[in-house]
């Protein structure tokens, strides 16, 4: 049987609180603005246990009007008549009247219950929803089900092709634990070193993909059942055919199902997120359609899967959802702080820039409790799951030094300190201006001082490239290292269209809406404690902290992105949940009063479809095949000749497809976050300098390089300005400016220090002779 596909064919084999309680008591023809579910403003739906017990008693309740020592009028003549009756009649009353309140009771559960299952399956279907979108899209880009498995493997470049190399190793060798001892004790990656690569490169997820897909196929093996059907696809243009397998069998459609499931279900969580925020199921809505609206802004998962975000990601997102909920409830529970330290585990683990987003948050929460929006007892329990959950992760990384050495275990212990002392030292009884000031400059000073001393204590420069970049951003900093990265289009500023196309779907119009009011609600009630204390304006600052916590969050989510694009990531998914609440009753009950809720909320959907329906019919709009045949070519060359313990150095996006394709030792690779591998990355690139080719040929002969790729692109490329390699060698090496570069020499005639052994149109294999 043919299949026509594009380009190629197949042929098969075959609110406050007391305000909650005055909204319960309203007659059926109250204010629609109002309405008449069961929970406050802002809080989870009346299904919510938290929201049905502060309903009702209790010293947080509503306050009724003060009682005298007797009572008159109907309700007293009832308990007269009451009283008077014989014990019988007295039995059979409390009887009907314990049957209407269990009547009652189960009505109001059963509802509650509907609400929260109506809830889960809007979520449920909002992540089969983007399941669906990302896993189109995927396969309208890269055509994946009609490739090959070579054609997948250089599918997955850079950096994405050395993580899926070790998913590779452990589901082809012998055992699920012999698999892990390999990438444990790696000899391909770093040669002639042996590397634990499970503690340098955060590869959990691998490890976890490999044992499913193990298990998987071994069950279905076991049973019977075909996990996976291969066919022939005739490639066209004078190209010889190839085998091509779909199914979960397949490993690489395996991995990517897997990451695309979590990607669904990190949607669904989002519309629970714009639901509980918002206390409302609009709010939910409009978080899940800002997202789809500003897709290309919120994610790339469907570009590139295996990125670490792609895995870690969705646990931020359930993380914050967590903390939200823990930053309303009055006193913390055991189950809720586990449930952090969990997700915090999650989110860490696969990424290793997990740990600057995670600053990011305790100093937003650091700066909501000295503005006296959470308790400082709250905020220590937070703290403390946080460093539980960096020990596990420091422990799980089998003592990855880069993780108690960084600014965010610095922090948690200064924010611990500044609590614990601050009280002490600055002894006051109420909040005043100056004790933030000193508190805030306390945590920053502290910070950066406890990070330098550990550093420099365990000898660890890994990271030493993250304050460079820093550097580069306000004061023009450059160095090797430093424009290898600002070079890249994703560490560049914001491009100045993001914030148009956010406004073109007012996406940000309406986040700012939101933030005008959060800030200004805070402004007042920051000024009115400053001058006065007392019980009204304690419960408003604690209704309203979750909310101030999200508006600083914002605030520096913007700030990383603006000085890094690829940061949008963080960026634009809160921009949508902070979009949720203007569907929120605590922000905009004065407004709802004279507007139907959803007649607003809809009517904002409907502009700002017209802009996010043209985004959406624009990513479905791409077509296209993944091809490479000049790195097909290569790849093929290597496999045939060169001999399987043959040495190769290059550029590090085609050093991560060599490893996964060929399994040769190489001796650079994409990871560039360890300080050893940027130096030997340096050296590498130094083919691209303008050194002379004997003092470039001996570096390389240290290195134990026996085949060197060079690709003419690089050597001629230039992004912008001063981004060519040369022109970065420029700036390292001043002394050989102006001298011709030594990869346009090896272009014309490598001989007498290297050997030409293969060449195309993209690639030159360079053979290094022994001296």
């Amino acid at each position: 049987m043919v299949v026509p596909s594009r380009g190629r064919n197949k042929e098969s084999p075959p609110l406050k609180p007391g305000q909650q309680q005055q909204q319960q008591q309203q007659s059926p023809g109250a204010s629609p603005s109002r309405g008449r579910r069961p929970h406050s403003p802002g809080k989870q739906g009346s299904g919510g246990a938290r929201a049905m017990r502060k309903g009702g008693g209790g010293r947080r309740g509503a306050r009724g009007d003060p009682r005298g020592p007797y009572r008159e009028g109907p309700a007293a003549d009832g308990e007269r008549d009451v009283l008077g009756r014989g014990p019988l009649s007295l039995l059979r009353l409390c009887g009907e009247r314990l049957r209407v309140f269990i009547v009652d009771r189960k009505a109001f559960i059963t509802k509650a219950d509907s609400n929260i299952w109506l809830t889960f399956f809007l979520a449920v279907f909002a992540g089969v929803l983007h399941w669906c979108h990302i896993t189109t899209l995927f396969e309208n880009d890269r055509h994946f089900s009609h490739l090959s498995t070579l054609e997948r493997e250089m599918a997955f470049r850079t950096e994405m092709g050395l993580y899926y190399s070790y998913f590779k190793t452990i589901i082809e060798a012998p055992s699920f634990w012999s698999g892990v001892g390999a990438i444990m004790n790696d000899k391909l990656t770093e040669y002639p070193l042996v590397i634990n690569t499970l503690q340098r490169f955060n590869l959990y997820p691998e490890v976890v993909l490999a044992s499913w897909y193990r298990t998987y196929t071994t069950v279905m093996d076991f049973l019977g059942v075909p996990t996976k059907t291969c066919w022939t696809v005739n490639r066209g243009k004078g190209l010889s055919p190839v085998e091509s397998c779909e199914g979960l069998g397949d490993p690489a459609s395996f991995y990517v199902a897997v990451i695309f499931l979590l990607n669904g279900f990190m949607m669904s969580l989002f519309f629970i997120y714009g639901t509980y925020l918002s206390g409302s199921r609009l709010g939910g809505l409009v978080t899940v359609l800002c997202f789809f609206f500003n897709h290309g802004e919120c994610t790339r998962v469907m570009w590139t899967p295996p990125l670490r975000e792609s895995f870690s990601y969705p646990f931020l997102v359930l993380q914050m959802l967590i903390l939200t909920y823990i930053l309303r409830i009055p006193s913390i529970n055991t189950g809720s702080l586990i449930a952090l330290c969990v997700s915090n585990i999650f989110f860490m683990l696969p990424w290793q820039f997990a740990q600057f987003v995670l600053l990011t948050q305790i100093a937003s929460l650091f700066a909501v409790c000295i503005m006296g929006y959470i308790d400082s007892s709250k905020l220590q329990k937070i703290l403390s799951a946080h460093m539980v959950s960096l020990l596990v992760c420091f422990i799980l990384m089998f003592g990855n030094s880069m993780l108690l050495t960084s600014y965010y275990a610095a922090s948690l212990v200064v924010i611990s300190g500044i609590l614990e002392w601050s009280p002490k030292i600055l002894k006051r009884r109420k909040r005043e201006v100056y004790v933030w000031v000193i508190e805030g400059c306390a945590w920053l000073f502290g910070t950066v001082t406890l990070k330098y001393l550990t550093s420099l204590v365990f000898g660890i420069a890994d990271d030493a490239h993250i304050g460079n970049i820093l550097k580069s951003k306000f004061i023009g900093y450059k160095d090797f290292d430093t424009l290898m990265y600002t070079c890249a289009a994703e560490f560049d500023f914001m491009e100045k269209e993001t914030p148009v196309r956010y406004t073109k779907t007012l996406l940000l119009p309406v986040v700012l809406v939101v933030f005008g009011v959060i800030i200004k609600r805070a402004i007042k009630y920051i000024l009115y404690s400053l001058s006065h204390t007392g019980r009204y304006e304690k419960e408003e600052r604690f209704n309203h902290g979750e909310l101030v916590f999200h508006a600083l969050q914002l605030l520096a989510y913007s700030v990383l992105a603006i000085l890094i694009m690829r940061l949008k990531l963080f960026l634009t998914p809160h921009l949508c949940i902070m979009a949720s609440l203007v569907c929120s009753k605590q922000l905009f009950g004065w407004l709802f009063y004279k507007v139907q809720p959803k007649t607003l909320v809809f009517a904002i959907l409907a502009l700002m479809t017209i802009e996010g329906s043209a985004n959406l019919r624009t990513q479905w709009n791409i077509m296209g095949e993944f091809s490479n045949l000049p790195q097909e070519e290569l790849l093929e060359w290597i496999q045939v000749n060169t001999r399987q313990d043959a040495v190769f150095a290059g550029a590090m996006p085609t050093m991560a497809s060599v490893k996964l394709s060929t399994l040769r030792p190489i001796v650079n690779h994409p990871h560039y976050e360890d300080a050893g591998l940027r130096a030997r990355t340096k050296v590498v690139y130094s083919m691209y300098s303008r050194k002379p080719a004997s003092q470039v040929k001996r570096d390389l002969v240290k290195l134990g390089v026996n085949y060197y790729i060079l690709e003419e692109s690089l050597c001629v490329s230039r992004k912008r300005p001063g981004c060519s390699m040369p022109e970065i060698w420029d700036v390292e090496d001043p002394a050989n400016r102006g001298k011709i570069p030594l990869c346009t020499l090896m272009s014309k005639d490598s001989r007498p220090y290297f050997i030409t052994v293969f060449e195309n149109s993209n690639y030159r294999v360079l053979k290094i002779p022994k001296e």
